[in-house]
């Protein structure tokens, strides 16, 4: 085994396993640090002289062993590299149960994890995925689970959280501090990044019991009427939750805490779920429906997590992808049962369709990714943990059927229930369950990257169907992976009004299926209901079909259509011109959720692919798609009116105010905005304020940006503070676009959590965009040592840089990543750097084809 002092990789060994952990915890917010106590039982597996267990950026003056009868002062060594504390003993410590006791103190950082400054007067914990060793010196690999009893002194007038319920509060006089002690029940066995703690300035309405489980929604007391929406959505999917496992909530009660800066949108600690506030607070009355799905979302996945991750949970962090997609999953299909008139699926298919872009690339990473230490770990959360393993997850459940495959599930969580997992103990559960060969189709999936193009071709009833992998580099075409996919591919056939569907397992590389019945079939679909995570190229004949009858198809494969043809553009299959032929044959399109897949492709074109000359027709084009939609809708919202209309309005004037540029909707904006910001609520429906604060912005004056300035100083509500600031990112007139980087870089106004979403608006800002892109450079360093505290937040530094277009603009961020390289965000570079190069070899590819097709009035 390698020795942990100088080896990053180095893992506890296993034989040492915690039984349990007891911890006193004392925190001085003022002073800004903390001093605990902790004993660990332990069981030795054999006799040894040496006992290792994590501890970063920790002082322990003391530790000593009691076993065997016996108790041993411990001498103790930290070893930076390894995060970790070796104890050496003068005599072998006895196989069998032992009790380690150690002192230890630390610092409440000004970062994103281990202990930190979550807010005024706040402090809090966030330890995914390796940072509890950061506060406390313990076994910090999920492998090892173990219960905890934590008791926690703080200010008498600080709430104290944790994953317990509180069995004894004392006030007290400590070293003349007046302090509120706080001793909290033993949890279940967790492992040590879901252990959790939240101190300082909060407050929650009234508890609400769910099948005796007390529910309450913290935020800091000025956004105390924001926890409403949140509190009510936990409420209502807690028991669907229990109900669809089979099994209790096994955590006692349930805090939901909103905190000021947070670096993820949540983590789910059992019992103490944190969130990023805009995840969780809002006022139903001004939130966007786009608000109010991402909250039910956000909340369901993280309580679905109390099942799947802190009732089972990974055995190591190569199965992470067990945790995160089975929630992104499960969220979706719990909030869909609950509030089935929201369409949640849809929003799923757009995150599909993210994994799919990232899936694409050659620097792409199977589901079940090989980690082997925990910097690898952190850059595991992504796209293709989250959104392709969902996504796969629908499909094998589509494949076995509802029911079984919640018995699958039920197994599953009986048989390791309070213990650690791995794949194949999924997979077999649900073999077990359905008598199907689950192992392989699912291995298929997760241990491979990428997915296959299905190239579908007809002749009268019989359809040939080929697989090979799918490249978005035109270069990579025709390469094919060692092995292909087990395809399940369900048929939508329509022939003569009538609608039928044949379901086909797509084994090898090619097949031919004789569809069922007679005669010439009007269109085919092979994609039925989008559920399959797979790009489907139809020959001509039958996306010709398919254009004349989009009315015929349901919406989400009427987006999956879009997707999957913008893709095979980009990969050099199809000429962007057909592809604008397409957009063009949807210009009687009603559905929101289309035109919103619409206005993503058309604001594509718009950045990246037309020429400055060629502007003024693309806008026309824009408006001849959607001007006839805004007519129809217009801008105030009639009593009563559902909320199909309203996202139809918004999304018009998205592609009309944001990608059309029309100066009409950008007038109306700033008058409607002027009346709203009055007081005059019901000048803005709640769809359109994020369009129209992005609108005002980009042709706003000075008087504006203070404007804005003022209002994201004052605003409570975390979403309406969040577009103020990034609103002054986007301003394009050059003077106040310089005050734009300046509030970035010029000083600390930028909240930790926002400083990576912040910079990528400006490199998205066609104005800011080269003068931010030479500062950065410059000053890349400090905004680094800025967000150290936060490596998710620096990847995503890293992966704003996606927003540069011209090939100069790729050439500089190549050769100065390549001098400048960022450990942590050494994936995030490379798919960052690779997707770039696509993008301007499609830019160079097709700008000219763009403004020919647009030349001759859109045909």
């Amino acid at each position: 085994m390698a020795h942990p002092t100088d080896d990053r990789n180095f893992r506890l060994p296993t034989t040492v396993r915690p039984t349990a952990y007891e911890a006193s915890l004392a925190v001085d917010l003022d002073g800004r640090r903390f001093t605990g106590r902790i004993r660990i039982g332990l069981a030795l597996a054999a006799p040894t002289s040496e006992l290792v267990l994590h501890a970063a950026a920790l002082e322990i003056p003391r530790a000593a062993v009691t076993a065997g009868g016996g108790r041993r002062e411990a001498a103790v060594r930290l070893a930076t590299a390894s995060e970790t504390a070796v104890l050496s003993f003068d005599a072998p410590v006895p196989a069998g149960p032992a009790v380690l006791e150690l002192e230890f103190a630390g610092a409440i950082v000004n970062g994103l994890r281990g202990l930190y400054l979550a807010g005024p007067g706040l402090a809090a914990t966030q330890f995914e995925a390796a940072d509890a060793r950061r506060v406390f010196p313990c076994l910090d690999e999920p492998g090892f689970k173990a219960p905890w009893r934590l008791t926690v002194e703080a200010p008498r007038d600080a709430v104290v959280l944790s994953n317990g319920r509180p069995e004894q509060v004392e006030e007290l006089e400590v070293e003349r501090r007046a302090v509120r002690r706080v001793r909290f029940a033993e949890t279940p066995p967790l492992p040590t990044y879901l252990v959790a703690l939240v101190v300082g300035r909060l407050e929650a309405l009234p508890e609400v019991s769910v099948r005796g489980i007390p529910v309450r929604t913290w935020a800091s007391p000025e956004k105390l009427g924001l926890t409403g929406f949140g509190q009510d959505v936990a409420v209502e999917v807690l028991p669907r939750l229990e109900d669809y496992f089979g099994v209790p909530y096994a955590f006692g009660k349930l805090d939901q805490a909103g905190l000021p800066e947070f670096e993820a949108g949540a983590m789910e600690n059992a019992g103490l779920v944190t969130y990023r506030e805009v995840a969780l607070l809002l006022d139903p009355a001004t939130a966007s429906l786009a608000q109010k799905k991402r909250v039910a979302e956000v909340v369901t996945h993280e309580l679905a997590h109390q099942w799947f991750g802190n009732w089972v949970t990974m055995t190591w962090w190569d199965d992470l992808w067990l945790n995160e997609a089975f929630a992104t999953w499960m969220a979706f299909k719990i909030v869909d049962a609950w509030n089935p008139g929201w369409r949640v699926w849809l929003e799923f298919d757009q995150g599909k369709a993210a994994a799919m872009h990232l899936d694409a690339l050659r620097s792409t990473h199977p589901i079940r990714a090989d980690v082997n230490n925990v910097a690898e770990a952190g850059e595991a959360f992504d796209l293709i943990t989250y959104e392709k393993g969902g996504a796969v997850l629908r499909m094998i459940e589509g494949y076995l059927g509802e029911e079984r495959f919640r018995d699958g599930i039920r197994l599953y969580m009986r048989r390791h229930a309070r213990a650690n997992a791995v794949a194949d103990d999924l997979w077999g559960a649900l073999a077990e369950a359905s008598r199907e060969p689950v192992v392989e189709l699912a291995n298929a999936w997760i241990r491979q990257p990428g997915f296959p193009l299905v190239t579908v071709s007809r002749a009268g009833r019989t359809l040939r169907l080929e697989q090979q992998r799918f490249w978005s580099d035109p270069a990579r075409a025709g390469e094919e992976p060692a092995a292909g996919w087990p395809v399940p591919l369900v048929l939508r056939v329509g022939q003569g009004g009538k609608v039928t569907e044949q379901r086909v397992l797509l084994r090898g590389r090619t097949a031919e299926v004789a569809l069922a019945g007679e005669g010439e079939p009007d269109w085919l679909c092979a994609n039925a209901g989008a559920t399959g995570f797979f790009r489907v190229k139809y020959d001509a004949a039958g996306l010709a079909a398919l254009g004349r009858n989009l009315a015929a198809l349901a919406p989400a494969e009427r987006i999956q259509l879009l997707s999957d043809e913008w893709a095979l553009v980009r990969s050099g299959a199809r000429e962007i011109g057909a592809f604008l032929d397409l957009c063009a044959g949807f210009a009687g399109e009603e559905d929101h959720a289309v035109l919103d897949e619409l206005v993503a492709r058309l604001a594509t074109v718009e950045h990246r692919l037309v020429a400055d000359a060629d502007r003024p027709a693309l806008q026309g084009f824009v408006a001849r798609l959607f001007a006839p939609q805004l007519a129809a809708t217009g801008w105030d919202a009639a009593h009563g009116e559902p909320d199909t209309v309203r996202l139809r309005r918004a999304a018009a004037v998205r592609a009309l105010g944001l990608v059309g540029r029309a100066p009409g909707p950008a007038q109306e904006a700033r008058a409607r905005l002027d009346r709203w910001l009055a007081g005059d609520r019901a000048a803005v429906e709640p769809n359109l304020h994020d369009a129209l604060v992005a609108m005002v912005a980009r042709d706003g004056d000075a008087a504006r940006f203070e404007a804005f300035q003022k209002l994201f100083r004052k605003e409570a509500d975390p979403a309406f503070r969040r577009r103020y600031l990034l609103a002054q990112a986007a301003f394009e007139d050059p003077v106040l676009a310089a005050r734009g980087i300046e509030v970035l870089l010029g000083g600390e106004d930028v909240p930790l959590q926002d400083v990576a979403s912040y910079s990528a608006a400006l490199l998205a800002n066609r104005t800011a965009r080269g003068p931010y892109w030479a500062r950065l450079r410059g000053e890349w360093g400090a905004l680094l040592a800025r967000v150290h505290g936060a490596p998710m937040l620096l990847r995503r530094v890293v992966e704003g840089l996606g927003a540069l277009v011209e090939r100069r603009e790729l050439e500089e961020a190549e050769a100065f990543l390549a001098a400048n390289p960022v450990e942590e965000a050494r994936q995030a570079i490379a798919q960052t750097l690779e997707r770039l190069r696509q993008d301007v070899e499609l830019r160079e590819r097709t700008t000219a084809q763009v403004g020919a097709w647009l030349a001759r009035g859109g045909r």
